[in-house]
């Protein structure tokens, strides 16, 4: 018979995979973004959140305050990594005063995780109490996290299109709460059992509110190329692209 150790230690590399498929499921977007060279509708605040989420939980993880995390630690510092890499890309294509947001928030973020850190290893001196200030926050940013799609659920049920919530990242996020969700509750792991339900009731909801609005959203139109134009103030080479809705 597996024990309950084994048990958690698989369902910990599961939800690596799967949360390394939460990272990487904006791709597509950011591909779309780097094609347009515009940011369009989409919003940073839950690359920002995400971002401070993996800060506090990479911290969490260390043998220093929460000893044998090493899967929790691992996932994300991956994360953090590939969160960053998302967050210059936006930072290139995102209108001026979208950039002054984003600067201030993440110089916030990381002045925060700065002091908690300070904090933390100057004031808590075993690793219940260091596991416990951590792991509170890790509860409330995490929560954070997974809420932060809540700005472009709203933006869903008032357009009824989906066209700015990606299939593909709703399916992996309620996956990956669900999977870390079982990780805590084998062994039980109340900071982690928190804010990884609440992941999986959001991604429920995600994925309910797709389905509701995916026949009504509108469908991209045909690309036809024109020639060259010339205006008063500029000569624009090559083709421009008109679309023609069907």
């Amino acid at each position: 018979m597996v024990s309950a150790e084994v048990a958690r230690n698989i369902v910990g590399i599961i939800g690596n995979v799967i949360s390394f498929g939460l990272f990487l499921s904006p791709a597509p977007t950011f591909w779309r973004i780097i094609k347009a060279k515009d940011v369009e509708e989409f919003k940073p605040d839950p690359y920002l959140a995400t971002l401070l989420n993996c800060m506090l939980w990479c911290f969490y993880g260390l043998p220093i305050v929460h000893p044998n995390s090493i899967l929790v630690l691992t996932i994300n510092g991956i994360g953090l990594i590939i969160e960053s890499i998302y967050l210059v890309l936006f930072f290139i294509y995102a209108a001026r005063n979208t950039r002054l947001k984003m600067l201030g928030v993440l110089a916030i973020e990381v002045a925060f995780v700065a002091a908690v850190v300070a904090g933390v290893l100057l004031g808590a001196h075993t690793h219940e109490k260091r596991s416990m200030i951590v792991g509170i926050l890790c509860v409330i940013f995490g929560s954070v996290m997974y809420a932060s799609p809540l700005t472009i659920m709203g933006k869903v049920i008032s357009t009824k299109s989906v066209e700015y919530m990606p299939f593909f990242l709703s399916l992996v996020n309620f996956l990956n709460g669900s999977c870390w969700l079982t990780y805590a509750l084998i062994k039980f792991d109340l900071y982690i059992t928190i804010p990884n339900g609440l992941g999986a009731v959001f991604g429920v909801i995600q994925l309910i509110l797709y389905f509701s609005f995916y026949k009504s959203t509108p469908k991209k139109g045909k690309n036809v190329e024109l020639p060259t134009i010339v205006t008063k103030n500029a000569v624009t080479s090559g083709k421009v692209s008109v679309t023609i809705e069907k």
